[in-house]
């Protein structure tokens, strides 16, 4: 009986036990999907995040953006992507969508100076040190601090400028710290100040004194401290508040403005007493600047787009020596030169700008490549042109490499310079296009810029016991890719007739890839090319072609120089320049110039072999010139949607001079072969 009545109750009790265990597992799950698995950012990583702050808390970074973000190929938009422009707006002015750069800040590391990055962090304390050796060969010399401090300031971040690079007998170096954390007082505010001068700074504010001068180890020099000022910690800041941060630090050398996103505090570290020391500057930035950024570039809706070339600026830390020149007063070179491109870019108005090396001075001026860097393109960027840079043999001469240069031309406002692929010999063999101003996007026209290189190296340069005295040359490699790049193009219906309408779009694109009609005088081609490179290849020299009209030699302008290529030929002439040709069945070249740099008192263009080498001459009265032999600049003034190239060079004076056609329209004949 007793068992019959256990049984009833097992079974009785099983029924009810079996949904109930259901609901229970069933909530379960829901919990573990909708609160304890968060496949998305959830509310516990936006406090705390693991880093080398190990569980710090941190506040919510703000999406930022990148300072120099790839620039736009208009080729790879769709058509969708620009159908619904309204009339009045032209395609490159509409801002295409991006990938949501999310919190990139938040993911920067903390504990490296890197001044390009977008940091938004702020900086809790600042030190300097000196050191009897480099502070990169030692961390005997970082100031002090405890593994507790570490953990709420932030470890400490060397500024990797010594201070008394030229005028101290020691090693001085500027170092701070930052911090994610919420709950630590951030700086605000800095200020260089003499012993005495407390008094200037603001009552009832938090300053703090850095004990070591900052002219420490500068004989003669009366001592000058950075005070600094910590105000509220981040989540006692609004949203404004935060971009006033100061978020990095930063060393100016030389009379220039700073680096772009950059202040500069007018107590000069080191007053410049020239000719021997230039001024030395403390820079810091404000919150997170992105640097401007150029717009693809474009021929104008009549079909126009023109381009200068500024070569061989010679440029120094300092303001420069003027040489070689009658132009009076002359005192600084970099400054006068300045003075003389505001006008020429005021007059020409170019589209786009070229430099074509040797931007700076190097042989022992250049000393600080960082300093110099920010200023040689201020005339340029101030206008908001967009431009482009290949370097000399003088550029990467003293404190810099190319590699490590060209992410700084990579930074600066409206730059189109790129490293290229490093497969290829050199830094900065890359491809622009230009395309036209109607709905098709065609491009119009291709600009190769090439890495001459600088310098041939022996066994026994390697070694350091001379300095190399042989220009480099052109590598197989670079030839390889200027094929490859060549080939990559895709023919055009030239003359281009530009659409007239906006919606045609892909429609127009797929037109220019078919065949002409046998009543248009329309073929099927490549468009146009210019390269650019500094040292001339030997075929610059040689004996021009004959014009089949006049009989005369195709050589304009002059030659003070002497021969100034590479003593070694790798071919780049025949090899790749007279392979690469507008279309299959075609023996007109695709390039048809080529523009160098690098002989200051020589700018003719000389055709040879149906293409013309030409110099730009000197535009800079930093650089060696020639009494008489004006500075000036080269254009290439190209029209008719980029048929018809143009060339003229404008002098210091103000005069065109050398006004001629080089292709297209008016353009002496091609026949194809070299004519002597």
């Amino acid at each position: 009986m007793a068992v019959s009545i256990f049984g009833r109750l097992f079974r009785s009790t099983r029924s009810i036990c079996a949904p109930i265990t259901s609901i229970i597992c069933f909530a379960l799950l829901l919990t573990f999907l909708f609160i304890l698995y968060q496949p998305t950012v959830g509310p516990g990583s936006r406090i705390q995040r693991i880093g080398w702050q190990s569980w710090e808390t941190i506040g919510e970074a703000t999406p930022t953006v990148l300072q120099n973000p790839l620039p736009i190929d208009p080729g790879s938009i769709s058509s969708n992507a620009t159908g619904n422009i309204p009339p009045e707006v032209d395609w490159w002015d509409v801002d295409e969508a991006t990938d949501n750069l999310d919190s990139v800040s938040a993911s920067l590391p903390l504990d490296v100076w890197a001044p390009l990055l977008p940091h938004d962090t702020g900086l809790t304390e600042i030190a300097i040190a000196h050191c009897f050796i480099p502070a990169s060969m030692t961390e005997v010399c970082n100031p002090d601090t405890t593994p507790e401090d570490d953990a709420i300031k932030g470890t400490w971040v060397r500024v990797e400028r010594d201070i008394n690079k030229k005028s101290g007998i020691w090693y001085l170096y500027l170092y701070y710290r930052r911090s994610r954390r919420l709950d630590v007082p951030l700086i605000s505010d800095i200020r260089l100040l003499s012993n005495g001068d407390e008094s200037e700074l603001p009552r009832g504010e938090t300053w703090k004194k850095v004990p070591t001068s900052i002219r420490d180890g500068v004989l003669g020099s009366k001592s000058l401290f950075l005070w600094y000022k910590l105000g509220p910690a981040l989540r006692d800041l609004s949203q404004s508040d935060r971009s006033n941060l100061i978020t990095e630090l930063d060393i100016l050398f030389g009379e220039s403005r700073p680096w772009p996103g950059f202040e500069k505090i007018e107590t000069p570290i080191v007053p410049s007493k020239p000719p021997r020391i230039d001024p030395v500057w403390l820079t810091y930035r404000r919150g997170v600047k992105p640097v401007p950024k150029a717009k693809p570039l474009h021929f104008s809706h009549n079909g126009t787009f023109k381009v200068m070339q500024i070569a061989d600026l010679h440029y120094s830390t300092s303001e420069g020596k003027c040489r070689d020149t009658d132009h009076t007063p002359c005192k600084n070179g970099d400054t006068e030169t300045q003075s003389l491109l505001s006008k020429m870019l005021d007059t020409d108005k170019p589209d786009f700008i070229v430099f074509t090396g040797d931007q700076l001075n190097g042989q022992g001026t250049s000393w600080d490549a960082r300093s110099v860097i920010a200023k040689f393109a201020l005339e340029v960027t101030d206008r908001k042109i967009p431009w482009a840079a290949i370097f000399g043999n003088h550029d990467d001469e003293v404190d810099m490499n190319r590699a490590d240069q060209m992410k700084l031309l990579q930074a600066l406002p409206y730059s189109l310079a790129s490293a290229g692929p490093s497969n290829v010999s050199g830094v900065g063999n890359y491809v622009l296009k230009v395309y036209s101003a109607d709905a098709s996007k065609t491009q119009l026209l291709t600009l190769y810029m090439v890495d001459s290189h600088a310098y041939s190296k022996g066994v026994i340069d390697w070694f350091g016991i001379f300095k190399p005295t042989e220009y480099d040359w052109l590598k197989p490699s670079q030839i390889q890719w200027f094929l490859d790049e060549s080939a990559a193009i895709n023919p055009i219906l030239r003359p281009f007739q530009p659409d007239q309408g906006r919606d045609l779009g892909g429609v127009w694109t797929k037109r220019q890839g078919a065949p002409p009609a046998e009543d248009e005088a329309q073929r099927l081609a490549k468009p146009n090319g210019m390269m650019f490179f500094h040292i001339p290849i030997p075929e610059s020299y040689l004996s021009p072609d004959i014009d089949p009209i006049t009989n005369k030699p195709l050589d304009v302008g002059s030659d003070y120089d002497e021969d100034g290529s590479a003593k070694k030929n790798g071919g780049f002439f025949e090899k790749a320049l007279m392979q690469a040709m507008e279309s299959d069945d075609s023996q007109i070249p695709e390039v048809k110039i080529v523009g160098n740099g690098h002989s200051h008192v020589t700018d003719n263009c000389r055709r040879v072999a149906g293409i013309w080498l030409c110099f730009g001459g000197g535009g800079s009265y930093s650089g060696y010139g020639r009494v008489g032999f004006d500075r000036r600049f080269r254009y290439f003034d190209i029209s008719d949607y980029g048929e018809t190239i143009r060339t003229y060079k404008r002098t210091e004076s103000g005069e065109v001079v050398d006004d001629m056609i080089l292709a297209g329209k008016g353009a002496p004949p091609f026949t194809g072969s070299v004519e002597q």
